[in-house]
């Protein structure tokens, strides 16, 4: 066994609004070296720590937008948010779900607070990460992963501690629901007030965890409080956790891609001509149409 070493533990930056409706910390990329490249699949990583919306007759969100090269991974802590994109995906995801669109060669999609969930108001708390994909994926066909929490299975940890909610890869013979197009490990930890759990890694998978509420103690050393994210060295393979409070992970791994990255806004691809031809296929309607 090698312990892998934590490498950064990241507060939150100031948040920003992202459309009307989704008050974000950037955490990938950011100042703290964490690149598309560093962080590999993983290329961004919006949070949307716990914010209270008041109620509205006009669900906030953001309108129809372009995607190509890459997938978007939404999921659910708090709230509700419906999805359309103009590949014919779509649907609400809530607590303990999780929205996985696979944009590929192009969609348009749009994102809004679900319309009950805008009407009563409430608490609102989710991530949404872009994962890349490898030269040879990013113009296949779009398509659209919608999981519900009963769609994902869990592994329950001794004497009824906590569960690991297993989204996509594995753990401990738990197989995750969403179907990946490069090795990667997605897990909600949920942990009561001293649960234990451990986790091993290939050593060249880039790691991290984000602590969505709670605290933890990683490799029983290093406090990590609410809304702190942790990326690993990539110098061994397992490392712990142990709950000090009743805490929920988000826990990452995957196998980098080692191909360049050109992007830009809503475009990930490979070179700039791959750019360029991403921004004309898009003004010249190519990715379809979506109704704002």
């Amino acid at each position: 066994m090698s312990t892998r070493n934590i490498e950064l533990v990241v507060p939150p930056r100031p948040p920003h609004f992202v459309g009307d409706g989704f008050r974000v910390h950037n955490f990938i990329p950011s100042s703290f070296r964490l690149t598309m490249e560093r962080m590999s699949p993983f290329i961004l990583m919006d949070y949307n720590s716990k914010f209270y919306f008041p109620p509205s007759e006009q669900p906030k969100g953001v309108g129809v937008h372009p995607h190509r090269g890459f997938e978007t991974v939404t999921i659910a802590y708090k709230g509700k948010v419906a999805h359309h994109d103009s590949a014919g995906g779509g649907g609400i995801i809530g607590e303990g779900g999780v929205q996985w669109m696979t944009a590929a060669s192009g969609v348009l999609h749009k994102e809004y607070h679900e319309e009950e969930f805008s009407k009563t108001g409430g608490d609102f708390q989710m991530v949404q990460l872009w994962v890349n994909l490898p030269a040879k994926d990013k113009m296949s066909k779009p398509k659209y992963q919608a999981l519900n929490q009963d769609d994902i299975q869990s592994y329950e940890l001794e004497n009824h501690a906590g569960t690991i909610e297993v989204i996509a890869g594995d753990y401990k013979g738990i197989k995750g629901s969403a179907s990946t197009f490069t090795p990667m490990n997605m897990y909600n930890a949920r942990l009561q007030k001293e649960a234990v759990a451990d986790f091993s890694f290939p050593q060249t998978f880039n790691t991290a965890l984000l602590v969505i509420e709670g605290s933890i103690l990683v490799n029983e050393s290093e406090e990590v409080p609410t809304d702190h994210f942790v990326l690993f060295e990539n110098d061994g393979e397992d490392f712990g956790i142990k709950a000090t409070e009743d805490a929920v992970v988000l826990i990452l791994s995957g196998e980098p891609i080692d191909e360049p990255i050109a992007a830009q806004g809503p475009f990930v691809m490979n070179t700039r001509e791959e750019l360029v031809q991403a921004i004309e296929d898009f003004n010249m309607g190519k990715f379809g149409y979506l109704e704002d």
